[in-house]
């Protein structure tokens, strides 16, 4: 097969040329949070492109998965499956499909760059000492911050692991660390709202993508590159003033307390001196 009809044998395929990612069936369902049994589904009502086939293996591209987290979305946002499919239709005829699509892949990637760790079970606990429990790891497991997998713990995040190990290592317990840490998310969750909410606001319009332009499809997709790094940047730039104003009104108080601490100290000490150098009297 020659080059161009590779390319729209791929593209007939839902499967972009250049070594794009490849899934298998459950993998680009799990990746979607969508049941197994809806890709074929989905597929038999035309919502999505057949599988590239090689051999017995059907392989799904990122264009699938884009799809069905799309797909995913105008459900929970009250379409039907008639519905959709004809949505989809007439973005398809109307040429602003790929502008949607790629926009939801702009959007949505590169939030998160974090290297995976894997360990055993053994290792974890020589990683954390005696104190930590299999509490500890199922509740790491429902935040989020560990997958466990049989005797194998992955950490999502190395960042997020060296910083717990750090903190322990100073003598912080692993029950406030993950206190700490649902506070964070908290914390974290309501920023993220903020800044969709002005982004949903000011960027996209209160008309949503409905009647948007391919034009103005592509507006959205520049504007979420330019600002996918303001929001880290200012998340670290006001959590390091706050930090910096926090430990410096610590410092200052510890200060404080310090002169009268070793004046008592010191004047303890003098008392002593003075009363083992006064001279015994003669009775």
């Amino acid at each position: 097969m020659n080059s161009q009809a590779q390319q729209r044998d791929d593209r007939q395929n839902g499967t972009p040329g250049g070594g794009a990612r490849r899934y298998r069936r459950e993998d680009v369902a799990a990746a979607a949070g969508v049941k197994v049994r809806n890709l074929r589904y989905y597929q038999e009502r035309g919502l999505l492109p057949p599988p590239r086939r090689e051999g017995r293996i059907a392989w799904y591209s990122d264009d699938h998965l884009t799809r069905l987290r799309l797909i995913s979305d105008l459900l929970g946002r009250g379409y039907t499956v008639n519905g959709i499919g004809e949505l989809l239709a007439a973005w398809e005829q109307g040429g602003g499909l790929s502008q949607l699509l790629g926009l939801e892949r702009e959007m949505t990637r590169d939030w998160v760059r974090e290297e995976p760790v894997t360990m055993t079970r053994a290792e974890l606990r020589e990683l954390f000492g005696p104190t930590a429990t299999a509490e500890h790891t199922r509740r790491a497991a429902r935040a989020g911050y560990v997958r466990v997998d049989g005797d194998r713990v992955t950490y999502p995040s190395r960042r997020l692991l060296e910083a717990t190990v750090a903190l322990t290592r100073q003598g912080v317990p692993l029950d406030e660390i993950l206190d700490a840490g649902d506070f964070a998310q908290t914390q974290a969750a309501a920023l993220a709202d903020r800044f969709v909410t002005l982004f949903r606001r000011h960027v996209i319009g209160p008309d949503g993508l409905d009647r948007l332009s391919a034009t103005e499809l592509d507006h959205i997709r520049e504007a979420v590159t330019a600002l996918r790094p303001v929001a880290g940047e200012v998340v670290a730039a006001e959590f390091a003033r706050a930090m910096a104003q926090r430990v410096e009104a610590e410092v200052a108080a510890l200060l404080r307390t310090w002169p009268r601490t070793e004046s008592r100290k010191e004047s303890r000490r003098e008392s002593r001196t003075e009363t083992r150098a006064e001279p015994r009297t003669e009775q």
